[in-house]
């Protein structure tokens, strides 16, 4: 437990929060934000796992307290207002305002937004996907020989940036012709931003000589940092809109999602402190899985509403499914 004893601290800080805020109401509703928060990120989670063993115990310890203070008050709170602002033109003070007085407005600008939103999340997510599906030098294959000629694939150069460009200029035949801009900009936008963190990451990976392996290692751990944080962010984008389904108060929605990063975090930290992923060998398997379904319904939501509720059962279920078949794999190996 001690490795979430942080979470429940904020937990209490933010339910207290929550209940000056808006006595009881609030702190129910902050709970229901919360659990549906770590529902929808737990495939994150996962992945993130995967990604922070690589990093040295400075930067994950930076992972789990400066990357949270991002993740809370940047990427749940200041990154929707800098949304709103670019898309009405109002300055932040205004649209901040906005967001505490008038959160009806501040969400219908919000949810105006989505199509940029889930373009870029999406195709992000998706670029996550591939890589891993694609990722020839991959030993294990959840899905045997389907997946192993998958991985076969990751020989031919950028064929990620290939598919993912090529599902996102589909998406345009079943959108408005006003929104169609605006969704390729930020699909493309998404990639972009992916290949750039994850090249910059591969290049510092690559040093390995004399007294530049410190120092690669160094720079290895801060992009793997940013590189997290994107992630997160490129998850949270629809967690936010969600829940102003739930509520239209502003600070009940950063108590709630809050209280959700907090555990997510920390569920993060578990993974890696326990060899969880050495544990329950396909478990990243099912995470990326998922989070190819999610990035699909970021795309699909451009043009039709799915529920949060859909995203959360498929991930859960192929999590559930790939911590099944490393128990059989474990056993069938100690056989």
């Amino acid at each position: 437990m001690q490795h979430f004893r942080l979470s429940f601290i904020v937990t209490a800080v933010c339910l207290v929060a929550a209940y000056f805020k808006a006595e009881i109401a609030g702190v129910f509703i902050a709970l229901i934000l919360g659990v549906l928060e770590v529902s929808l990120s737990f495939d994150n989670a996962v992945v993130n796992a995967s990604i922070l063993k690589r990093m040295d115990e400075r930067w994950q310890q930076y992972f789990l307290t400066w990357g949270i203070l991002i993740a809370v008050f940047g990427m749940r709170l200041l990154f929707p207002i800098a949304i709103v602002s670019v898309a009405t033109g109002i300055d932040l003070i205004g649209v901040s305002n906005m967001a505490l007085h008038d959160p009806n407005t501040y969400s219908q600008h919000l949810t105006e937004s989505h199509v940029q939103i889930a373009a870029f999340g999406g195709m992000f997510l998706l670029m996550v996907f591939f890589s891993f599906i694609f990722d020839e030098g991959k030993e294990l294959h959840w899905l045997g020989y389907i997946e192993e000629k998958l991985s076969d694939f990751g020989k031919l150069e950028s064929i990620e940036i290939i598919l993912a460009l090529g599902l996102l200029l589909l998406t345009q035949f079943w959108l408005a012709p006003e929104i169609r801009l605006n969704a390729l900009v930020a699909g493309i936008s998404g990639v972009i931003l992916y290949v750039i963190v994850d090249s910059l990451s591969a290049l510092f990976e690559d040093e390995e000589e004399g007294e530049e392996l410190a120092t690669a290692l160094k720079k290895g751990s801060v992009m793997s940092f940013l590189y997290l944080e994107v992630l997160d962010a490129s998850f949270s984008f629809d967690g936010v809109i969600g829940a102003f389904a739930i509520t239209q108060d502003v600070v009940i929605i950063m108590l709630g999602l809050a209280i959700g990063a907090m555990f997510v975090r920390s569920l993060t930290v578990y993974l890696v402190r326990q060899g969880t992923l050495d544990e329950y060998v396909f478990l990243e398997h099912g995470a990326h899985y998922a989070i190819g379904v999610l990035a699909g319904i970021m795309l699909l939501s451009m043009n039709h509403h799915i529920s949060e509720v859909v995203t959360g059962l498929v991930g859960a279920v192929l999590i559930g499914l790939s911590v099944i078949s490393s128990i059989r794999y474990k056993k069938h190996q100690a056989d």
